[in-house]
């Protein structure tokens, strides 16, 4: 799944750095190049991979994946629960400020949900559609990646 992720996002950079490049040839505007970094600013390790917790401090999942709109604006969480070992585990999609970033011994990241393991285990899971590159519903068939040849 990790890799899956890390491949995700090379995807979406590399997506990313052919638009700027195609429009930068096609006579676009550059690209802005930042002189510092914004203080706001935190790195997407601070949730991917991460354990979430309950607010008394129970653990109810991890988060397996970070969801972002066109504008590059975090959206969703994707939750890891239930399973063990990785055998069994539901994913849910939970709203990104679901999650909140607590301080926890000597400043220690703690992302905190307020949610029970069973609200997560009952609501409705997604998964991961490799082909199309997205989350989808469970119950949702996967695509195949083929497209039936036409009629004509």
């Amino acid at each position: 799944m990790a890799r899956l992720a890390y491949t995700s996002i090379l995807v979406a950079l590399v997506a990313t750095c052919a638009a700027a490049q195609a429009q930068q040839q096609g006579g676009g505007s550059a690209a802005q190049i930042m002189s510092s970094i914004p203080s706001d600013s935190v790195t997407i390790t601070h949730w991917y991979k991460q354990n979430v917790y309950d607010p008394n401090d129970s653990k109810i999942g991890e988060i397996m994946d970070v969801l972002v709109d066109r504008e590059g604006k975090a959206t969703a969480l994707i939750v890891g629960v239930g399973g063990f070992l990785g055998m069994g585990e539901k994913d849910v999609a939970v709203p990104f400020n679901a999650v909140q970033v607590t301080n926890k011994n000597n400043n220690k990241w703690y992302l905190v949900m307020n949610a029970s393991k069973d609200a997560l285990k009952n609501a409705k899971g997604c998964k991961y559609d490799r082909n199309a590159m997205t989350w989808v519903p469970e119950e949702q068939p996967a695509t195949t990646g083929t497209q039936k040849p036409s009629n004509r």
